[in-house]
Order: structure tokens, then sequence, then C-alpha cells
């Protein structure tokens, strides 16, 4: 039976009538049937209670909602998709701001520019676009919500092409911790613009992005599936690194789970599941992927010309993953690494166990580091391990496997804080190295001295009177 509004601790000005008179959105209560469905996140495991969630209307409703978290001493989470590693959004006893329901989508086809609203999720977005041919380069996801992957970074399929999700990024609409709406772009809050490229939620609630539009029609990509042997692993990424900007890949090492379009032999061999995209001319396209068909004799091969939004794959539905992983980067994936990481593979009881690995490279190191609060330009290759299991109880033993497997893989300094999860505040300052952290610092204390938004990888304007 679900808790009622008045045994959630903490909870002591807010109320739940008067939430839902001042607001135009739906304010789902502990009492309401749908509210464990509101308060569920896409990974497993969270189990937060909040005093309310608010699926805002509209920015009104959203400077509303920070102004009484304000004034009342709540914790605050902002959710869009739901798909923060570390369940930041939601929270114990606080409030959920919920800006899902904002999906407003403005296109100028002409201009080539979007104003999107932050409850969008890359998928819509794509579709929409892609009936003109265009798009903005999110993820791999079609269900993340584009707030929480462009206030990241945003590295995906369109990353080495046309860079990150920040980088196609024009202008937002944003309320800030005064529970002002303020415009920022490159020259009008140009600090604030700056920080929100890659400074995550730290800074207010994005209402509304504008994006730069690209041309991405009819792409070459899909699914490549090859056996994964320390060659070809190797080959693999040599492979893409080689290849044309246009070319995007995520190399997903892994043994073989038992779907239905896999033959039964391969069930529980080591595979590279691999996507990759190439978003350019068909011909060059078909040219491009073709030295990976070559790396061994592929178990599957999807790759075709298709409209750019088919790339995502389909979601699973209800589909609550309990999962331990580390992001890092790393100069290079040699053969003997190749063998560490099938060992280590080989080592897990996790029900999934994977090492991912992304070229980058290409769009994303034209851009200066210090041009918006994303550091790593240089870094080569980004690599996320992870365990996905069952029960909870093995939690201990899968993150002692990820800690040693990260150990023999050689990281350099740095991490990509869209995948970084509960891991410390040395981990955060590893995503905003040196200058990056103190220019983000500044910025923080200049728009959210009290750090009313702390439940992110924070920036915590310590000795200022902020929340810890």
């Amino acid at each position: 039976m679900p808790a009622s509004h008045k045994e959630i601790e903490g909870v002591k000005a807010v109320s739940i009538s008067d939430l839902r008179a001042t607001l135009q959105g739906r304010v789902i209560s502990p009492g309401d049937p749908d509210y464990d469905k509101a308060r569920s996140t896409f990974y497993g495991g969270i189990d937060r209670r909040p005093a309310a969630i608010v699926q805002v209307a509209n920015a009104e409703d959203v400077s509303r909602v920070v102004s009484l978290v304000r004034e009342d001493g709540l914790e605050l989470a902002i959710r869009s998709g739901g798909h923060s590693i570390a369940g930041h959004c939601v929270t114990e006893g606080g409030i959920v701001l919920n800006v899902s329901a904002m999906q407003s989508l403005h296109l100028d086809v002409e201009r080539r520019v979007a104003w999107a609203g932050s409850g969008l999720t890359a998928g819509a977005y794509s579709v929409a676009a892609g009936a003109h041919g265009l798009a903005t380069g999110f993820g791999d996801s079609g269900s993340v919500g584009v707030g929480g992957i462009t206030l990241a970074g945003g590295i995906g399929y369109l990353a080495r092409k046309h860079g990150l999700t920040i980088d196609s990024l024009v202008a937002v609409e944003i309320v800030t911790a005064d529970g002002k709406l303020v415009y920022a772009d490159c020259d009008e809050h140009p600090d604030l613009f700056w920080a929100l490229r890659g400074g995550g939620g730290n800074f207010g609630v994005v209402t509304r992005f504008q994006f730069r539009l690209h041309h991405v029609g009819t792409v070459v990509g899909g699914m490549l599936i090859l056996p994964a042997t320390p060659d070809v692993i190797a080959s693999f990424v040599a492979a893409a690194e080689e290849a044309p900007e246009e070319l995007s890949t995520i190399a997903n090492v892994m043994h073989a789970p038992p779907m239905p379009f896999l033959p039964v032999e391969v069930h529980g061999q080591p595979v590279i599941m691999a996507s990759l995209v190439y978003a350019g001319d068909v011909e060059q396209g078909e040219r491009a992927v073709a030295p990976f068909r070559t790396l061994a004799t592929p178990i599957i091969d999807m790759l075709r010309p298709m409209p750019y939004p088919e790339i995502f794959p389909p979601e699973i539905p209800n589909y609550r993953p309990l999962a331990i992983g580390r992001t890092m980067f790393v100069n290079e994936v040699t053969r003997t690494m190749a063998e560490s990481i099938l060992d280590h593979l080989n080592k897990s009881t996790a029900q999934i166990r994977v090492a991912q690995i992304r070229v980058l490279g290409g769009a994303i190191t034209r851009v200066p580091p210090d041009a918006t609060a994303y550091a790593h330009r240089a870094q080569r290759i980004l690599v996320n391990v992870a365990a996905v299991y069952e029960q909870p109880g093995e939690s201990q033993l899968h993150s002692a496997w990820v800690a040693d497997f990260v150990s023999v893989l050689q990281p350099v300094p740095g991490a990509y804080v869209g995948f970084v999860g509960n891991e410390g505040e040395g981990r955060i300052h590893e995503a905003y190295p040196g200058r990056t952290w103190e220019r983000l610092l500044e910025i923080k204390r200049r728009y959210d001295p009290a750090n009313l938004f702390r439940l992110n990888q924070n920036i915590r304007p310590a000795g200022n009177g902020a929340s810890q």
C-alpha cells in the first residue's frame, strides 16, 4: 500500500491541493494509482518516494515549482527521460519536476534550426526532423530525453560527423534558481550558456532548446555482429579510427544473449555486437562499412541504407535493468588489451557483461577544449564496462568485477559526465578538469549559490551557504 502524503518525512510546507490549484500540469501524489510508475526510472534498484511528482505543462509551471522548492527547502529532482544512471531523476521525500509533457517542437526547415521542448525524446525529435531529411545528433537510444543528454554533452551516432549534441546547441530558455525564465546563447548570458553545454543540470531547468539541424537523410547503418577474438576486437577499433568521420561506431563486446534472430549455437559465445552509422552519400557509406564485414565472417549483417531515425533500436517495455558500470577514456585498444577484455568478460557471472567501445575524433576534436564545459575533446576512445544482473544482493560482487576490469584497461584521466553514476566527487572533478571546474564553480556561485539544483553530478559551491 503506497504511503500517504503525510507519511513521507520532510514534507512540511508543501500541500498537494495547493500545488494542484496553482499549476496547469498534473501533480501525482503517493496516494495516486500511477504513483509507483511515475517514480520509477529506466534503471532498476532505485526505490525513492517523492512527496509529489509534478508533470509541468510549461515554463510558468517550472518557475512556480522552483520557487516553491526554494522557499520550503525541499529537495528537487529534475526528470526528462528518466535515464539517469545515478538515479538523480527521483528524490526521497522531495519534489520531482518532470518535464516530459513539454514536447513542443518547431522546425524551421529553411533556416535549419529547431526549438524543442526539454521533455521530447531523441526518437520523437529525430522522426519529426527526419521527415525533412534533417537531424540533430543525440545518443544511441530513442527513449532518452533531449534535456538530460544535451546538458551532459551528447555522444551518439552523429558525433564524428557533426560533433556532440552541445555543438549543435544554439540557445536555451532556462528557469534559474531565482525562478526567472532566462534566454541564454553566445551573446546573452554567455557564461551560463557555456556551462550548460556539458555542465549538466547544475544551473537550472531548461524548458526549451534551440538546435542546429543538419542534412541527414538516408544513412548506411544498422547492426553487425561478429565473433569476438582478440584480433577481431583490435582490428575493429583500428578500422573505426581509420574510417571517414561520417562513420560512427559502437562496439559492444559481450557474450551473445539468446536473441531469437541469433543462431542457437552462438548463444553465450563472445561476440562484437556493433552499431554503425554512416551519415553521408550512400555509395560512399557502403564502401566505408565494407572493411568491417571482412574482419570475420559476420554472424548477423543488418547494415543497409535506411532513414536515420530507424537506427534507434526498439525499446523493451518495462525493462528496468539492475546495472553497475564505469566509464573511461583510453588511448588505444591493442590485441593484448582485447585479450584482457575477453578474459574479464569470462570471469563475470552477470546476466549480461559488456565492454562498450566508442571511437571518438572527427568533428568532436575541432571544437577547442575550453569552448564548452565538455573538456575532453582530444580523447580518442570512450569505453564503458558494465554488468547487468538480476538479484539486488549481487551488487557488491559485480562492483568488484567492474573495478578489477577497469584496472587492466589503462584508462587515462577524464570521464564523460553523462555516463558517470554515484561514484563520488573525485569522479566529477575528472569530468571537469582544471580550469573547467574552476569556471563552472564560479558560474554555479552566481546562478545557484544555495545549491538548489544539487541532485546531479554536483558542482557544489561550498562555503557559500550551500546545501550539502
